[in-house]
């Protein structure tokens, strides 16, 4: 049954290895490189949101022969914003690791 109060968001989003039509959803400069599910939960978390559930041993729909990771927030906003917060924080920590 679909849950209409929780906000899904997949690892694959964030990923930059993959194209638009696999599943990444925001663009290139906003990505990172085989992003972790650590990652991702650290990053959302800076970012100031509550994590519902996590799971990593789950596949993606579309690239169902990867396995990758989802994390479940509280609907708060457009998912699109809440996209762009993780992002910026996943992007500035990756930065922070090459330097």
């Amino acid at each position: 049954m679909k849950d209409y109060e929780h906000i899904v968001i997949w690892l694959d989003y964030f990923n930059k290895n993959l194209k638009r039509s696999m599943g990444r959803r925001l663009p290139l400069e906003k990505s990172v490189y085989d992003p972790s599910l650590k990652e991702l939960i650290d990053a959302t978390t800076t970012a100031g949101f509550e994590i519902t559930e996590s799971d990593d041993k789950v596949r993606f729909p579309k690239r169902p022969f990867v396995r990758s990771g989802y994390i479940v927030l509280p609907k708060g906003s457009h998912k699109t914003i809440i996209l762009n917060k993780i992002s910026e924080k996943l992007t500035a920590k990756r930065l922070k690791q090459t330097k």
